[in-house]
């Protein structure tokens, strides 16, 4: 895969600017996210909300429907005869993207860990550099949250169309607005340089607060407030992703989808 990112190696030290950028950012301070000024200083703007307005068109017919992925990705569940809702299509968006989706890496705990997300022709780039060290171990980009939230009460779960690196990422939903609250996650592997298709039923995503799997709390998919990507070093409760290897990574995302 071509890089937009030809550096490969993270900071050794912890940026204490970055990490104010990252809680602006995500409105995590509500008092600094509210200041035009303080917003702009990071290159971004005030009020961390998202009009979710843009991505819940409804999409039906056959056409429309099998263009985003080819007949050899296409399973049983895959075919025309769905209903979706597509969420993100980043071969022909027509939004900033860095108003909507930003990094949230293990900077917030004091790592060194960057990455960064960016339209490409045909595709979003999630890519980065991550590392383990000052206890670090995790990159991510996450969208701001969407208001209204999204309903996907009527959907299966969420559907990728991807191309990795051979890494083991996660795809996290948030039903809440908090910045620090329960995350619904599914990790997924993918192969070098190939695009694949990823289906994601709710019925299958974990309850995860800090990594940390969370009983009696099935995912409500009435709320939806936010998305993540993300490489991390963990999977649940301690254990470890089989697949991390620190350094560079490249995650391109095409399309993100409801199915039925």
């Amino acid at each position: 895969m071509t890089s937009n990112q030809p550096n490969t190696q993270p900071p050794t030290q912890w940026d204490f600017g970055r990490f104010m950028k990252t809680l602006s950012y995500f409105g995590a301070i509500p008092f600094l996210s509210s200041l035009d000024w303080f917003q702009q200083w990071f290159g971004s703007r005030p009020d961390p909300k998202v009009d979710s307005s843009p991505f819940t068109a409804e999409h039906q017919n056959a056409e429309t429907m099998s263009s985003p992925f080819t007949a050899e990705h296409q399973s049983a569940e895959t075919m025309p005869s769905q209903n979706y809702k597509t969420l993100f299509d980043f071969r022909q968006s027509t939004y900033d993207i860095r108003e909507v989706w930003g990094a949230l890496d293990d900077v917030v705990m004091g790592g060194v860990s960057q990455s960064g997300i960016q339209l490409g022709d045909s595709a979003a780039d999630f890519s980065g550099t991550v590392s383990t060290a000052n206890s670090g171990g995790f990159a991510s980009v996450r969208t701001r949250n969407f208001e209204p939230p999204l309903d996907l009460s009527a959907y299966r779960g969420i559907e990728l169309r991807v191309k990795g690196d051979g890494n083991r990422y996660k795809f996290m939903l948030r039903t809440e607005t908090r910045w620090d609250g329960i995350a619904y996650c599914y990790s997924f592997d993918t192969q070098a340089d190939r695009w694949i298709t990823i289906q994601i039923p709710f019925s299958a995503v974990v309850p995860v607060f800090r990594a940390k799997t969370v009983e009696g709390n099935p995912i409500d998919p009435h709320h939806v407030y936010a998305m993540q990507l993300m490489l991390s070093k963990f999977e649940y409760d301690g254990a470890l992703n089989p697949h991390f290897q620190p350094g560079f990574f490249q995650l391109q995302v095409e399309a993100i989808r409801a199915y039925q």
